[in-house]
């Protein structure tokens, strides 16, 4: 089953195969397949031409992908160019949403460990 051009894997039931778009969760494909009435626990291979049109057009009417990605960029560069708090972060690659810095901040930096030993130098032998 192919939407948008993305395909959704076979092997996987279809609440879970639905989670390769971005921007589409567990909560958010269940809710698509509960509002097109078609069984979660399915396979994509294994359901009707009409339920896989309902899905389609389900999918097609959100936001995501490339207009989610690009929507989440412009708010991001929205708030650089205002010098907002948040966009001041943002540009200086730390956490955004107040978490601590002195510890703990190390997937937003990029696992830096910018630690020291005991300070002194070692020295060379002769």
């Amino acid at each position: 089953m192919r939407i948008l051009g993305i395909t959704v894997p076979d092997n996987k039931q279809l609440w879970v195969g639905l989670t390769v778009f971005y921007g589409i969760g567990y909560s958010a494909a269940r809710k698509i397949l509960h509002e097109a009435k078609v069984d979660p626990t399915a396979k994509p291979g294994k359901i009707s031409v009409d339920e896989e049109g309902r899905i389609r057009k389900i999918i097609e009417s959100m936001k995501i992908e490339g207009d989610l990605r690009r929507e989440k960029a412009g708010n991001i560069k929205r708030l650089k160019d205002i010098k907002a708090y948040r966009g001041v972060r943002h540009a200086r690659g730390l956490p955004v949403h107040g978490q601590r810095t002195k510890t703990n901040s190390r997937t937003v930096r990029g696992n830096v460990r910018k630690t020291m030993g005991s300070g002194r130098r070692k020295l060379e032998k002769k």
